[in-house]
């Protein structure tokens, strides 16, 4: 058995609508959230594409827009894929386990 952890906790605004999707017979929501953090009077925006599966995209499709506070918990995926001019291309993304909803306005400076 392994000592291995993959755990990802994330507070961001969703920089646009949730993509929603049929896999099958599985319901799949693509979101992507920015997360902000100053520091030495700079401020730094990470872009992060998550996915959510299952029994949460029920919550992604009913209430979360473009602009939506959200706290987010999950795991590290490797995506690969090859591009149009045949190069290969790698990205991680967060698999959502749990998605809670803060007030808007919570990720604000102001």
């Amino acid at each position: 058995m392994s000592n291995n952890m993959n755990k990802v906790i994330m507070q961001g605004n969703l920089v646009k609508d949730p993509e929603c999707s049929d896999i099958g017979e599985t319901r799949l929501c693509k979101l992507v959230l920015a997360s902000n953090r100053s520091y030495k009077e700079k401020d730094d925006t990470c872009f992060v594409g998550c996915q959510c599966w299952g029994g949460i995209n029920k919550v992604v499709e009913a209430y979360l827009v473009k602009g939506s506070a959200v706290l987010i918990e999950g795991r590290l995926k490797l995506e690969s894929w090859e591009s149009k001019d045949g190069e290969s291309r790698h990205r991680h993304i967060v698999v959502v386990e749990s998605l809670v909803m803060l007030p808007k306005g919570e990720n604000s400076k102001s």
